[in-house]
């Protein structure tokens, strides 16, 4: 299933998405500053940049922001309905460990809320490099702990739980699901759209390299080494969950990009979890590139792949 380019050249991206790389590019070439090079920088660059591809969408029944003073992170509340919902998705943002927010994600955390039927939780977990691994991920732990302590309070049922996220929020799903069954407390779904799962560089780093797509091979290695920074990658089993042992984690949905440089390490993932015996879903969306679900306000194929995760999420969690 791997899609097969040699030029480089972006023919092979679908039109919409073509589009919203083109605009997004533009933009980030038009807020950049004077010195693009820094983090703060960056981050307002990204903000500033994704703001629009955030407005519209779907208006929730409630929306409410926490902050969580226990584990020093902002929580944010979506409810699509006044009723009791059939569980609750906790989604992890993208943007490398380094930029982007729930604030940039927040469109698509009430897709998912609406087209899902569930309550949707977002977090802004500590980014990196001034909180490197695991500072991320042991708050989305901790995270999961206060939701099943004190969830009920704000309206959400968390007897059933799922975790999703993109690019490195899938990441972190994976790897926090992996880390909650070896606490034998497992969740009960996961949605893993376009993960950054390894730092080998397979071949779709190669051909899916360079400005007409939306993730170049050299930002994955910055990124990588903004959240690892010296540590030894033995030392961090967790930030390459894809070498991990996934038997016993829950039902996985896989929203896989086949014109993105991390589009080898999904299709391996997918082969993965089914040998290992996971109940495994995996659609490749042919000529999407990374981050493509941001562009549902123009893009059929990022609203058919919102539509395919939320009802394999709303079929699976409405079982008896």
């Amino acid at each position: 299933m791997l899609a097969n380019n040699q030029s480089g050249d972006g023919t092979d991206i679908d039109p919409d998405i073509r589009e919203f790389i083109r605009i997004t590019s533009q933009d980030y070439m038009r807020f950049a500053g004077d010195d693009p090079a820094s983090i703060a920088q960056r981050r307002l660059t990204a903000e500033k940049v994704r703001e629009p591809w955030v407005q519209g969408g779907p208006v929730m029944h409630s929306t409410q922001d926490l902050r969580l003073d226990t584990i020093g992170v902002r929580i944010r509340i979506h409810k699509n309905c006044a009723e009791r919902a059939k569980g609750t998705l906790l989604y992890i943002h993208g943007g490398g460990w380094v930029i982007f927010s729930m604030d940039t994600h927040d469109r698509l955390m009430r897709e998912y809320a609406a087209r899902s039927g569930l309550d949707v939780v977002g977090i802004d977990y500590s980014l990196s490099p001034e909180n490197r691994y695991p500072t991320a991920l042991n708050e989305i732990s901790a995270t999961i702990d206060w939701l099943k302590t004190h969830g009920e309070q704000y309206g959400l049922n968390v007897d059933r739980l799922a975790i999703g996220g993109d690019s490195v929020g899938a990441n972190m799903s994976l790897a926090t699901s992996i880390a909650m069954r070896d606490r034998g407390t497992p969740l009960d779904a996961m949605i893993l759209s376009y993960g950054a799962y390894d730092t080998e560089h397979r071949s779709s780093y190669d051909r899916f390299d360079g400005v007409n797509y939306m993730l170049t091979s050299q930002e994955m290695v910055g990124f990588w080494q903004d959240y690892l920074g010296s540590q030894p990658i033995e030392t961090a089993p967790l930030a390459r969950p894809i070498h991990a042992d996934l038997a016993g984690l829950p039902p996985a949905f896989l929203c896989i990009a086949p014109c993105d440089v991390l589009a080898d390490e999904n299709y391996a993932l997918a082969d993965k979890l089914k040998a290992a015996g996971v109940d495994t879903t995996s659609v490749v969306y042919t000529g999407a590139t990374h981050s493509f679900l941001e562009a549902v306000s123009i893009s059929c194929l990022a609203d058919q792949a919102l539509s395919d995760a939320s009802g394999w999420l709303k079929h699976l969690f409405n079982k008896v």
